[in-house]
């Protein structure tokens, strides 16, 4: 069965089996834990498929994956931006994981057809700062903005998601050289301990934070409650630029009452509910007039 949303029971259950016991899954993953009744927790593109499946059109992460340096060589790349390029999903995060080749990640985007935006600001951040040193392809001031982006590009059934990048708040953010340095020092280890493929994210933020004394991990913390203010309300917006109206969204399979299982509601308040949509299939039809071919 796959779950979508978790009790804090469940998470915390999955935090104690950990990585041994809990796969990290992304697409290539999900038939392989279902048919051995296994546990995993999704990576930015698992979240997507399911997002997608349950109907919902906004989630927040902290940061996606992306080109990784030397990809040149090791090809390198998440998966991450290819679900980007085909599931109409919306992300919010704090732009790419800043142990990742940014400009390599912002060409691959613009390659898969995703539009990359950029809140508040015309720089694309860069995870624990505010700027990367690299342009962002658009830029939204509001939510409201953000909401209607995300309209138009479901209406005209475009079948890409969308990244919304968010900057930290500069008083949350990690010193630009610390991190840096942190990175680079990383990097060479991890080199040197010849870690690769899926391994090698959780050995980096480990890592960094170490080295950075914890400014990573706090940075870290900071711009997740920052990017899940703002998919909220981006969440808010777009429910009322729709008019409150609720969409279905099928599941083309035999089984797909088994796929999705929303979580129970606890009874208990929460401090922010997030209301996804579902996309507008729009059909038209040319009239052919008189003296054209047809």
């Amino acid at each position: 069965m796959i779950k979508v949303g978790l009790s804090l029971d469940e998470i915390e259950y999955l935090s104690k089996e950990g990585p041994k016991n809990a796969r990290k899954c992304s697409r290539r993953d999900l038939a392989y834990v279902m048919s051995m009744k296994g546990n995993g927790s999704t990576t930015v593109a698992g979240t997507m498929i399911l997002a997608n499946w349950a109907g919902i059109k906004v989630f927040v992460t902290g940061g996606i994956g992306g080109v990784h340096r030397g990809a040149e060589s090791t090809m390198d790349i998440s998966a991450d931006l290819k679900e980007l390029g085909q599931t109409p999903v919306a992300v919010i995060s704090a732009g790419v994981k800043s142990i990742l080749d940014i400009p390599k990640t912002l060409e691959y985007l613009e390659t898969q057809g995703v539009p990359v935006v950029s809140f508040g600001q015309d720089e694309f951040p860069d995870f624990f700062t505010t700027d990367s040193g690299e342009k962002a392809p658009f830029r939204c001031d509001t939510p409201a903005q953000c909401a209607a982006m995300l309209k138009s590009q479901l209406q005209m059934n475009l079948e890409t998601g969308m990244l919304f990048s968010v900057p930290i708040p500069a008083d949350k953010a990690a010193d630009q050289k610390t991190i840096r340095a942190g990175i680079d020092q990383a990097l060479k280890e991890a080199d040197s301990q010849n870690i690769q493929g899926a391994k090698i994210t959780p050995f980096l933020l480990k890592r960094i934070n170490e080295l950075t004394g914890g400014e990573s991990s706090a940075s870290n913390v900071e711009l997740i409650l920052n990017n899940a203010m703002l998919g909220a309300q981006i969440a808010v917006e777009f429910a009322k630029q729709m008019g409150g109206k609720k969409y279905e969204h099928k599941v083309e399979s035999e089984v797909e009452d088994e796929l999705v299982k929303p979580a129970p509601s606890s009874g208990k308040a929460s401090h922010i509910t997030v209301v996804g949509g579902c996309a507008v299939d729009i059909i038209s039809r040319a009239d052919v007039g008189e003296g054209l071919n047809s």
